[in-house]
């Protein structure tokens, strides 16, 4: 009977305010019995959202949760029981710049982090799904890595983040959408995993400095034919592996080279008291050059990094005679 009676007066309290310290969040209580944060009616700065609330986890930040602190937020403590962030739910907060997710966020809702100050995230591997445009015109956004639960990248996800640099793509991904990386003017270099078999149209449109992207795999279909895939990215070489399918001499308007750095025979041997060696391949291929002491369990050191010119460029090492022996390797960025 008490049971009962317990029942009665949890089921009755859909949406309310927490008690106490916890007073300045706004909830509802979810058929399961875990916690929605739908409002936030604090300060700002730097704010701590609990793990529970009147007892009950808190599993979820909904739909424009903090839209009343968008100018205030300074950092945000997740709780660990979190599993979802909503659409919008920091939309515009600019002066939010660092952000750690925790394990266990399986979704990332539209525009959650759109125009934040966000410098860098982490992203968790629990991390399935990421909304449209989650982090579009985050103009602060410096490097990410995605998660390896993703498949699809939508539509315009990091669209104008013009200070991203540094993206690694998973090779759980198969899709990027359209506009994904659209004016994301520092991205120098890209890798595109094999398992990547559609881009949609204008994915790197208007990515001014893009000079090199590499495919692990076949050529994957067009959105919209392509037409605007590379738009404005005037700079930018294809490059793809020798014997891949599906690949010409041009691909979305941009030249497409296969990947075929090699050392110049006869090139390798002492100059100057260094030991050096003449690299050929595509003209714009970018090379990094590795070194190790130990082949059978190797280290490998990154030695340099360089983009073909003309015919070759000569790489030579300034520590060989520090080692009784010493192997080399080339691979792509």
């Amino acid at each position: 009977m008490l049971l009962n009676k317990r029942l009665l007066v949890t089921f009755g309290m859909m949406a309310g305010l927490a008690t106490g310290l916890q007073a300045q969040f706004a909830y509802k209580i979810n058929s399961d019995l875990t916690i929605t944060i739908t409002g936030y009616t604090g300060p700002g700065g730097a704010v701590t959202i609990p793990p529970t609330l009147d007892g009950l986890l808190v599993t979820s930040i909904g739909s424009n949760a903090f839209l009343s602190v968008s100018s205030t937020l300074t950092s945000v403590s997740l709780p660990y029981s979190l599993t979802s962030i909503g659409d919008n739910a920091f939309n515009a907060c600019g002066s939010l710049t660092n952000l750690t997710i925790p394990n266990g966020v399986t979704s990332i809702g539209g525009s959650a982090f759109t125009g934040s100050g966000l410098i860098s995230i982490t992203i968790p591997n629990s991390v399935t799904n990421l909304g449209a445009g989650a982090f579009w015109n985050c103009g602060s956004l410096t490097s990410v890595k995605i998660p390896t639960g993703v498949t699809f990248i939508v539509d315009g996800t990091f669209y104008e983040c013009v200070k991203l640099a540094s993206v690694s793509i998973p090779n759980s991904v198969n899709t990027i959408g359209s506009f994904a990386f659209y004016n994301c003017t520092s991205l120098g270099i890209i890798t595109i995993p094999n398992s990547v078999t559609v881009i949609g149209d204008g994915a790197f449109a208007a990515c001014t400095n893009l000079s090199g992207v590499y495919f692990m795999g076949t050529a994957p279909s067009l959105g919209g034919g392509g037409s605007s895939l590379f738009s404005g990215a005037d700079y930018s070489v294809i490059y793809y592996r020798p014997g891949a399918a599906g690949w010409g001499t041009t691909f979305a308007g941009r030249p497409a080279l296969p990947c075929n750095p090699h050392v110049q025979n006869g090139s390798a041997g002492l100059r100057g008291g260094q030991f050096g060696f003449s690299v050929t391949g595509s003209y714009g291929l970018r090379i990094v050059v590795e070194a190790s002491a130990n082949p059978a369990n190797p280290v490998w050191v990154p030695m340099a990094t360089n983009a073909m010119g003309f015919g070759s460029y000569y790489f030579s090492d300034p520590t060989s005679m520090q080692y009784p022996r010493r192997f080399y390797r080339l691979r792509s960025p």
